[in-house]
């Protein structure tokens, strides 16, 4: 399939016959009629005359917004309740979207979708128009871009990959443009932190649903926070541990040895100033369980390729790629509650650091594929955190190696 060029709009059209949820409505219990429609939805049609003509259009928003991504709901990967309508503070219909379908907008490089509802005494219908995304690309990226490329092959390999077949080649150019601009204000963030007041480091970093941590935490069973290389990981991280004082010496980051020596112990001397300690990737189950056991939070940078002895082979952004069983090994082993989180830099400068809720632990009767399904569920959520800021993204990693 060809990507749209980079002027293209995208339009979804349906109708629906109006008998047709009136038939629905008679037929189904309350309970069940939440496996089409929201709550929100199910309120908002009310319980009058109008009800299965409101219900209708909304039924028609959701079709005309999944013909907008025809390859996606063919392959189960959306389906119409994957998307709901709501009215604004001025009644105006906007969509939302569920984790699955925003993961599939942000793929195609898609803003918003805007809908337009109507109905008559026989039928609904309803038009969804999908806004593309622009990529800001700051001067600094252009320059580096061209005239100090580090890895650019492989950066724009990666990107093609993810992005090649619903993304014009002019738009995946800027993401890559915009990468390397990442780069310039991570090293100039690097440096500039140092020198921040407190009270300015303490509105640097700002944190996001906070009680799924703390909620989470309360089972006794320690955490396991879920990241990858966002944004900017060492500077975000260090300034939210702070907002965090009742986990003081509890977090453990997983990290590879880093060559020559002297750096690998000047990051660890640094990690331990900021409040947490460094665990091995290979060799420290055993104290990974104890530690545990005692109430750590323990964060895997979950990104990286990882080897036949380590991991096992799960889809990542719709290619295979090697990945650590670890996380899952431990979830397994412990029932410490895995939370994904990852920060951003916005417009402003500013850092976001957010913790979604809680990853359901997935149990088979093999334990090969329990371990496979629950680490193909971790690398879903890090697609999903990847795609919605692609260009804070280490993309010169060899993230597929298969």
């Amino acid at each position: 399939m060809n990507p749209p060029s980079p002027s293209a709009s995208r339009c979804g059209i349906d109708s629906v016959e109006i008998s047709r949820i009136e038939k629905l409505l008679a037929d189904l219990q309350p309970e069940e009629l939440r496996d089409f429609f929201s709550e929100q939805e199910l309120k908002d049609a009310g319980q009058g005359a109008g009800c299965a003509a409101s219900l209708a259009a909304r039924f028609a928003a959701k079709e005309a917004c999944c013909k907008l991504f025809p390859r996606e709901t063919a392959l189960g990967k959306i389906e119409p309740s994957d998307f709901s309508v709501r009215r604004d503070t001025y009644g105006a219909t906007q969509i939302e979207l569920s984790p699955k379908a925003e993961a599939v907008m942000n793929r195609h490089r898609l803003a918003a979708i805007r809908i337009s509802l109507t109905h008559t005494e026989t039928s609904a219908a309803a038009v969804a128009m999908a806004e593309l995304r622009q990529t800001e690309v700051p001067w600094i990226g252009k320059v580096l871009y061209k005239f100090l490329p580090y890895r650019r092959a492989l950066v724009l390999e990666s990107m093609h990959r993810v992005f090649g077949d619903v993304v014009p080649k002019e738009e995946i150019k800027k993401l890559a443009q915009a990468y390397y601009g990442h780069y310039a204000r991570f090293a100039q963030e690097f440096v500039t932190l140092k020198l921040m007041s407190k009270a300015r480091r303490e509105n640097y970093v700002r944190v996001e649903n906070k009680e799924s941590p703390l909620g989470a935490h309360t089972k006794g069973k320690g955490l396991l926070l879920l990241t990858g290389h966002f944004g900017n990981w060492e500077a975000s991280t260090s300034a939210a541990i702070k907002q965090f004082p009742e986990y003081k010496n509890l977090f453990y980051f997983v990290r590879r040895p880093i060559k020559p020596q002297w750096l690998n112990d000047l990051i660890a001397w640094r990690d331990r100033r900021n409040g947490f300690g460094t665990l091995a990737k290979s060799g420290s189950l055993d104290t990974m369980l104890e530690l545990l056991s005692k109430g750590a939070i323990i964060v895997f940078v979950y990104d990286q390729h990882a080897g036949r002895k380590d991991g096992v082979v799960v889809d990542f952004l719709g290619h295979p790629a090697g990945t650590f069983k670890s996380l899952a090994l431990l979830a397994l082993a412990t029932g410490a509650p895995v939370i994904p989180a990852a920060s951003w830099r916005e417009p402003d400068g500013t850092h976001v650091l957010r913790f979604e809720d809680p990853l359901p632990l997935i149990e088979c009767e093999s334990a090969s594929e329990t371990i496979k399904k629950n680490t193909q569920l971790y690398n879903d959520a890090l697609g999903r955190m990847l795609l919605r800021h692609p260009e804070q993204w280490i993309w010169m990693h060899r993230r597929w190696k298969v």
